[in-house]
């Protein structure tokens, strides 16, 4: 009764403030016309002067059982609203809101008119606007690829002049991919196929282009030629819906490889983006780095479609860590962190978590989830509620509101809350007969029998064998899942009780037992020592598992349900959420920008530039703009964690070593000692490089590292080879650190030009175009991230947490400054670790006292064969760069 009169609330201010207009504004009580309020930029594409919020509480009456109420929204709907109106609207919402609504309100007028009382004068007429709705739509999916453009203007389609849409480029994954239910719902009702066909054909695109060693997609493709635009990958924002849709087109039309996809699919995501309790991007590349460091609230959806799977485990686990968050902010904030923190703190009243609530109570009948579902009504009523009708969020942290309730609001929220709590005979019509949109408009599952013009089976497409019991399950069945054991989503929930309270609180007879002569108190994140194997067993005790990343860490990963017992699990959580405090205290403390390591002896003389890693120690080379230059020398022994034993070829010079068995701090202590004027750390893992990899800074051991003033920079397997290869064909590399790239008139001033470089006469070729030829590190155009992140704090040991990947949102870096013949700096991808994860270091891949010379095993003549296919012949160098010294000494320092 409660969610009914809410209902009423909320409908009754739409039809008297509001209709026909798209939506209400609660605040000021009239509608939103599009054109005549401030533009809100995308978010207006849903509104296309069609009586949005209307079309879209269709069913939501029936479903309340206001079928009165229902009969004459119908006959408003074919009386007022006109679709062939010049504007530009969203494809996928005006699919999913508007054609889903006209078919969700014909689904049930066709069932109360056989049952012979209401709607006995409807002739299908909400259907024959579906239908040219549906035509209107189909100019958006004139591209090669099949993938519809983003918008379409209801009255002059795409391409047209007068169309003012077509230019677009990127289409987001969702967008393309939910499609398939209500365009073959179409078709089927119609009898017209090519609606499902082309549905079926962005859909096959997409699949297609799937990353295939890791199954998953990107958030954005370009819809004419198929590339990944933004290529991180998650359950939430810009893809939710197609992994959605991808399952209940097979429950629909019972296609075998609709749900071979979604099966493929889920696996990667369970394997790479699932970290229970949380659901983290990742890159579709790299799928063992995460892409970002907060979650958007969409995800909340997905717990429902785990029920739909039949996972019921980890949907309880990310459903309950939801219901934490909300409980902290009364509503879901649009964005928050892995510690739980608001990152965007709108909420526009989305439905995704009443929705994942109807279907755990439905799966498991725990009355646990009613009282969710009353926490939802009570702050609902206690913070949206506004005279008018239901405000949005501007800012749960504060309370305010924004003058916006979204159709969505009617045409979900109240479905999934009614239905919560509804008794069987409290409906008019059996909801198993029916699958619920994304919108939660309903169509009745006889449609996979009828009007089949469509190939069951895609025999062509080739699926992933997956050996996971997991797959036979068509949907939930709680005797299999937890058969006589009411308890079960009670036992799984019980270790997130406190995720979300940073306090964490402790049981009393833990602390006594910390007190008394019992257990150990539980390790603590700060006096964490990776290498130490009593500090693994007491990880492995609370839950905590190591995996070995590609990249040389060990990323730490939180089970509540591995722990050896609740208290342990406990433990586990409040241990993963101090680590990743203590890496972002670190990575806030001192964030620095990435160095540069410019060879500058011959034959480069400042050409090659290696994108370095700095430290939060020693020299800040950003004070020192000339930098340190020196020759290079490896130490002895090479991972510099001992006394080095050949000072003498050190002293002076900057000192190579290689990275693990011991801290960054350690390794600049013992060659400072020995006297080097610098170091350069090399990664250890083969084939690393900072083209692949996120770039990070060295972080010191936890004590105070002032004793140390050489400048120490890090540098990817890669990046090091460069330098190691020119030490054996060249004996004598000279290198300069510093904080960027210099110009070579910078580099030689005050050192004499060799005279061959200024006397030389040859002809000259344009800089510009020699600088590509003769770089000898520049990022892959592929795999180089397009938007340029911050670099996370790493220690190799620390006493404070081992190397960590902070959370929080960093600053972006800019790439290195060079000269036009540089190296350009490759923008790296991030990885942070929430709170339920977070890195560590891993020992040294190779023995302590191995030199460089042991790694290589190329001849001189493959090692010079090597170098000749970079460095091109002296005398073409010397033309180069003739006219680039008489231009530095013609110049002025400040034009320089």
């Amino acid at each position: 009764n409660q969610v009914l009169e809410m209902f009423d609330h909320a409908y009754s201010n739409y039809m008297e403030h509001a209709y026909p207009a798209d939506e209400l504004m609660p605040l000021t009580c009239r509608g939103r016309v599009r054109g005549q309020e401030p533009s809100r930029g995308d978010v207006d594409d849903a509104l296309g002067k069609f009586s949005l919020t209307l079309i879209d509480t269709l069913d939501t009456l029936v479903v309340l059982n206001k079928t009165k109420e229902f009969e004459e929204a119908v006959k408003k709907v074919i009386k007022d609203v006109n679709l062939d109106n010049d504007i530009v609207v969203s494809v996928f919402e005006t699919n999913i809101r508007v054609l889903g609504g006209l078919l969700g309100g014909h689904s049930v007028a066709i069932m109360l008119k056989e049952k012979g009382e209401y709607m006995q004068w409807y002739n299908g007429e909400l259907l024959h606007m579906a239908k040219e709705l549906g035509y209107k739509l189909l100019p958006a999916f004139n591209t090669t690829s099949g993938l519809p453009y983003p918008r379409v203007n209801l009255k002059f389609g795409v391409r047209h002049p007068e169309a003012r849409t077509g230019t677009e480029t990127d289409t987001c994954t969702a967008c393309a991919g939910t499609l398939i239910l209500e365009f073959a719902a179409l078709s089927r009702f119609t009898g017209t196929s090519i609606f499902e066909e082309y549905a079926r054909k962005a859909l096959d695109f997409i699949w297609e282009k799937r990353q295939r060693s890791s199954n998953l997609v990107g958030v954005t493709i370009n819809i004419h030629t198929g590339d990944w635009v933004r290529k991180d990958s998650g359950v939430g924002a810009g893809i939710d819906s197609y992994y959605e849709y991808l399952l209940k087109a097979y429950v629909l039309l019972g296609d075998d490889s609709f749900l071979e996809r979604f099966n493929t699919h889920y696996d990667a995501i369970m394997r790479y983006i699932s970290q229970p309790p949380l659901l983290l991007d990742v890159h579709i590349h790299k799928p063992m780095l995460n892409a970002r460091t907060w979650m958007d609230s969409l995800l909340a959806f997905f717990p429902g479609l785990q029920v739909l799977k039949g996972d019921i485990r980890p949907a309880i686990e990310t459903h309950e860590m939801l219901y934490q968050v909300i409980k902290k902010h009364n509503f879901l904030p649009e964005a928050f962190t892995t510690d739980f923190r608001v990152h965007w703190a709108q909420h526009p009243l989305r439905p995704e978590f009443a929705e994942s609530t109807y279907f755990l109570y439905k799966a498991t009948g725990d009355p646990y989830y009613l009282e969710v579902g009353k926490t939802l009504i009570e702050n609902l009523n206690k913070y949206a509620r506004v005279p008018c009708g239901f405000a949005a969020m501007k800012d749960v942290r504060t309370g305010s509101h924004e003058d916006r309730m979204d159709s969505f609001f009617l045409a979900e929220m109240f479905k999934y809350l009614y239905l919560l709590f509804a008794d069987k005979e409290d409906m008019i019509f059996d909801i198993e007969d029916y699958i619920f949109t994304t919108e939660a408009h309903l169509l009745p599952l006889w449609l996979s029998t009828t009007n089949q013009t469509i190939s069951k089976k895609n025999t062509s497409t080739e699926y992933t064998e997956l050996d996971d019991s997991n797959f036979d399950w068509t949907c939930p069945n709680t005797q299999i899942l937890f058969p006589n054991d009411p308890m079960f989503a009670q036992s799984i929930r019980e270790p997130l009780k406190n995720v979300v309270d940073k306090s964490c609180p402790r049981g009393i007879s833990r602390a006594e037992e910390s007190l008394g002569s019992g257990p150990k108190p539980p390790l603590r994140a700060r006096d964490f020592m990776a290498s130490n194997p009593e500090h693994l067993e007491i990880l492995k005790k609370m839950g905590v598992s190591l995996i070995h990343l590609k990249d040389g860490r060990v990323q730490l990963v939180q089970h509540a349900v591995q722990a050896a017992s609740s208290l342990d699990a406990e433990d586990g959580l409040r241990f993963m959420q101090e680590m990743i405090e203590l890496s972002s205290q670190q990575q806030k403390e001192q964030q620095l920008p990435p160095r540069a390591v410019q060879i500058v002896s011959h034959p480069f003389f400042g050409r090659v530039v290696l994108t370095a890693g700095p430290a939060q120690f020693g020299m800040d080379l950003s004070k020192h703009k000339a930098g340190t230059r020196g020759f290079v020398a490896t130490i002895k022994p090479y991972n510099g964690c001992s006394e080095i034993t050949n000072p003498e070829a050190v002293k002076e010079k900057i000192a190579l070593m290689q990275r693990g068995q011991c801290m960054f701090a350690e390794k600049a202590r013992n060659i400072q000692k020995a006297g080097a004027i610098g170091g350069i750390v090399i990664d250890d893992n083969e084939g690393s490089s900072s083209d692949t990899a996120p770039l990070f800074q060295m972080a010191g051991d936890g004590k105070n590292t002032d004793d140390i003033t050489i400048p120490m920079l890090f540098l990817f397997n890669k990046e090091g080879n460069i330098i190691l290869d020119a030490i054996r064909e060249y004996e004598a590399v000279e290198v300069l650190l510093s904080d960027k790239a210099k110009d070579r008139a910078t580099i030689f001033k005050g050192k004499m030009i060799p005279n061959y470089i200024i006397d030389s006469n040859l002809e000259m070729e344009n800089v510009d175009q020699k600088s590509s030829e003769n770089d000898s590190h520049k990022p892959n155009s592929e795999e180089a991230p397009s938007e340029s992140q911050d670099a996370g704090a790493v220690s190799e040991e620390p006493a404070g947490g081992g190397e960590s990947s902070a959370g929080g949102d960093p600053d972006p870096l800019s790439p290195a400054s060079t000269d036009t013949a540089g190296v350009a700096m490759a923008d790296q991808d991030p990885h942070s670790s929430g709170p339920a994860e977070a890195a560590a270091p891993e020992p040294a891949c190779t023995p302590g006292d191995s030199q460089p010379q042991e790694q290589n095993t190329q001849t001189e003549a493959s090692s010079k064969a090597h170098w000749d296919s970079k460095v091109q012949p002296m005398e073409s160098i010397l033309a180069d760069w003739n006219e680039d010294i008489e231009a530095f000494e013609m110049m002025e320092k400040d034009e320089l």
